[in-house]
């Protein structure tokens, strides 16, 4: 079973997965993001989760910084989780995650389609090159050391 921190890689995918990487984390974030769930039990009806689990992944969600608890109700002393700016960056991720999950696991076809607001168009996650405004195939895209990287 792998731990929860992989303390051994210098990768913000790694450290993207100590935050995310946990079975439902990534499912709750997209319940947060697209369907606006904010309520315990509206999370554990939609995703059909152990409350424990639940629990556990939201209080995670809240010390890191991707949600924030607020009361929702003074007279039961309810909460309801609230992304932060932190954990609306992660839309982009999902949406990703569905586009590879529409191409290689959904045979019938897409579940769900994301759509502009304001128009109606879909929405596309792409990749592009903001040197020459291409879109580079997946062997043209290259993993170098950056800013962050440790020497050895």
């Amino acid at each position: 079973m792998l731990g929860r921190t992989y303390d051994d890689q210098n990768c913000s995918a790694a450290r993207s997965l100590e935050a995310v990487g946990e079975r439902w984390s990534l499912l709750i974030i997209r319940d947060a993001v697209f369907r606006g769930t904010t309520r315990f039990s509206e999370f554990q009806r939609n995703l059909g989760i152990a409350p424990n689990v639940l629990t556990s992944r939201l209080e995670r969600f809240v010390d890191l910084g991707l949600m924030r608890a607020q009361p929702y109700s003074a007279d039961h002393g309810l909460r309801e989780y609230v992304l932060t700016p932190r954990g609306l960056d992660l839309q982009p991720v999902i949406i990703a995650l569905t586009a590879w999950g529409d191409r290689w696991a959904a045979p019938q076809g897409p579940p769900v389609v994301y759509t502009h607001e304001g128009c109606g168009g879909h929405i596309h996650q792409r990749l592009d090159c903001e040197g020459c405004d291409t879109v580079p195939t997946p062997t043209q895209v290259r993993a170098r050391p950056g800013p962050g990287a440790r020497t050895v």
